[in-house]
C-alpha cells in the first residue's frame, strides 16, 4: 500500500478506452450504481462540477423515476472488482428496460456481462489494490464516458503536479496526533465529497471508527451533542475534529468553522485545522486525498493494522451468500 499512495499521482498517465463505444448513447445526465471505493470517485465530481446532473446510486437497482426519465439518463455501472452484487443487480434491471449503460470494471461478472451483452465498457487495468486507492483511474474512465475530452487532458497534468512523497511527514505526524481518538471530519457542503472520502480512507485502511458531516447543517444539531457535561463526558472523551478549510468557502461558512473550533478546544476537546488549496479544483481535491490515505496508512501502522486489506467486509460478504 505503501507503494500505491507514494505512486498514485501516475494513474493520471492512464487514457481510458470505450470498447462497444458505437452503442453509447451521449448524454448529459447520469446515473452511477456503484458501492465502496467504487463510487468515490463519482462523488467528487459533484465537487468538481456542482452543476452536473448526476445521480449516485449506492443500493440494489435503479432509482425510482419513470422509464421516460431513466431514458434520457447514461446509466454508468462501476465496480472495481466487477463482482459487486448491487451494481449486477442494478445491470440486470437496466437491460430488462433496454436502458442506456456504460459498464467500468477491472474484470468479474460485471465485466463479462457488458461484453455478453454489447454494452461499452472500460476495462481498467487491476492494479492488485482496493477501489479506494485506485480513484484516479475511476476517475478518468468516468470522465471518459461523460465526454469530458478536455478535463481528462487537464487531470492527466496532475501526473507531474501533484507529488505524494510532498505531504507524507504531515500525514505521519497528523497520525499521531489523532491516535486513540475516534476522528470527525468536517467540510463545507460543497467539499462534502471530500470529507466522505476522509471518513472511508480511515474506515477501511486504519480500521477506525470515523465520522464527518457538513456545515451549516450540523450548527443545528450534531455539535450539540459535544456540549459536555459530567454525565456524558466519558462519551466525549474520545473524539477529535479534523476542519477542511478551502479558500473558496463562503465567508458565513468560515465564520461558522472559526466560531465552531473554539467552542469545541473551550471544551477541551482536539481541533487540527486543514487548509484546503492546489493549482485548480483537482489539484486541491487530491492533494487532500493524499493526505488521508498517508494519515490512514500511519494511523493503521499504529494500531499494528494492515492498512490495506479490508477483512470484516470480506467476512460479511461471506456470510450474507450462505
Amino acid at each position: 500500500m505503501y507503494e500505491a499512495i507514494k505512486n498514485f499521482n501516475q494513474q493520471f498517465l492512464y487514457e481510458p478506452e470505450i470498447v462497444g463505444e458505437e452503442n453509447l448513447m451521449k448524454a448529459s445526465s447520469f446515473i452511477v450504481v456503484g458501492m465502496g471505493g467504487s463510487a468515490l470517485a463519482a462523488k467528487l465530481l459533484k465537487t468538481w462540477k456542482i452543476e452536473l446532473d448526476i445521480i449516485i446510486r449506492t443500493d440494489y437497482g435503479l432509482p425510482e423515476m419513470s422509464i421516460e426519465e431513466l431514458k434520457n439518463k447514461l446509466i454508468i455501472l462501476s465496480s472495481y472488482s466487477g463482482n459487486t452484487e448491487e451494481v449486477i443487480d442494478a445491470f440486470g434491471k437496466a437491460k430488462e428496460q433496454n436502458l442506456n449503460m456504460a459498464v467500468i470494471a477491472t474484470g468479474g461478472e460485471l465485466l463479462s456481462l457488458a461484453k455478453e451483452n454489447n454494452t461499452p465498457y472500460i476495462e481498467l487495468p487491476d492494479m492488485k489494490t482496493q477501489p479506494r486507492l485506485a480513484l484516479g483511474l475511476s476517475l478518468k474512465a468516468f470522465l471518459k464516458f461523460m465526454g469530458e475530452e478536455s478535463e481528462l487532458k487537464k487531470i492527466t497534468e496532475l501526473a507531474t503536479t501533484l507529488n505524494p512523497a510532498d505531504s507524507e511527514e504531515k500525514g505521519k505526524t497528523l497520525a499521531e496526533k489523532i491516535k486513540n481518538y475516534i476522528p470527525i471530519i468536517y467540510s463545507s457542503t460543497n467539499n462534502s465529497s471530500i470529507a466522505y472520502n476522509w471518513k472511508i480512507k480511515l474506515n477501511e485502511s486504519a480500521k477506525i471508527p470515523a465520522f464527518y458531516n457538513v456545515f451549516p447543517e450540523l450548527n443545528h444539531n450534531e455539535m450539540e451533542g459535544f456540549d459536555i457535561r459530567d454525565t456524558t463526558r466519558e462519551l466525549s472523551s474520545r473524539f477529535c475534529f479534523i476542519i477542511l478549510k478551502d479558500e473558496k468557502d463562503n465567508s458565513e461558512i468560515f465564520k461558522r468553522m472559526e466560531v465552531l473550533e473554539k467552542l469545541l478546544k473551550d471544551r477541551n476537546f482536539q481541533v487540527e485545522i486543514l487548509k484546503l488549496g492546489g493549482k485548480d479544483t483537482w489539484h486541491k481535491i487530491f492533494s487532500s486525498l493524499i493526505l488521508a490515505d498517508w494519515v490512514s496508512y500511519y494511523t493503521a501502522l499504529g494500531y499494528e493494522q494492515d492498512p490495506e486489506q479490508i477483512p470484516m467486509v470480506e467476512e460479511f460478504k461471506k456470510l450474507i451468500l450462505e
